[in-house]
């Protein structure tokens, strides 16, 4: 392994973490919304949210690439900022946030869902905030359930490709992480180089789903 396939694993793994960080505040929200209100339209919204699961990651690309290109609404109105999203690191962990994002609210969700609501009306009912309510009694019985969800979503952004290639480019250096560099190691022929990182990259997940299991088989409230 060289300098600069150390760097690129980092790489990957910094953008990855970085990824999940910025996604854990609307897993959270969204997930007790979720798990504890009705409203018309809820299974409308919760299928639109879990569409990168299924769809092709290209076509999550694309959107992105409108949304945040420099005539994008939200492209342009970064631009005014002076903040350049598209084919910079940035992209690389708004595609990966985006990717993992379904997976993490799915395992946060499920988690609040088996927290016991009298537990939390016993709370209310002895004065606590609804914020207090949620933050002292409401996650932290969901705890495992969403240290899974951040496994598991973590693992997901170590894999993602399609997406990436579409809003952040193949740029060594700049948005390459493990699986572009497989992709562009495999085109270039160096085969040595794609089954290294084609290990690493399995041995990563592997942990990630061994500890996810963990978590939550050992679920309890």
């Amino acid at each position: 392994m060289t300098a600069d396939d150390f760097r690129l694993i980092l790489f990957t793994l910094g953008v990855s973490a970085a990824a999940i960080i910025a996604s854990l505040p609307f897993g959270l929200a969204f997930g007790w919304w979720l798990a504890r209100k009705q409203w018309p339209g809820k299974a409308l919204v919760e299928t639109l949210v879990m569409l990168p699961l299924v769809v092709p990651p290209v076509v999550t690309g694309l959107v992105l690439l409108k949304l945040f290109g420099r005539k994008g609404p939200f492209g342009s109105m970064l631009d005014k900022w002076g903040i350049e999203v598209i084919f910079t690191w940035k992209a690389v962990v708004l595609a990966l946030a985006i990717m993992a994002f379904p997976l993490l609210l799915r395992c946060i969700r499920t988690a609040f869902e088996e927290v016991p609501r009298h537990l939390e009306e016993a709370a209310a009912t002895l004065g606590k905030t609804p914020w207090q309510v949620f933050s002292r009694v409401s996650v932290p019985l969901a705890r495992r359930g969403i240290a899974a969800g951040l496994v598991l979503g973590f693992a997901r952004a170590l894999g993602e490709f399609g997406a990436t290639m579409m809003v952040a480019g193949l740029i060594p250096g700049v948005t390459e992480t493990i699986p572009l560099a497989i992709y562009r190691s495999f085109h270039s022929g160096n085969d040595d180089r794609v089954w290294m990182l084609a290990g690493v990259s399995a041995g990563i997940a592997f942990v990630a789903l061994w500890v996810a299991g963990r978590l939550t088989k050992g679920r309890s409230l």
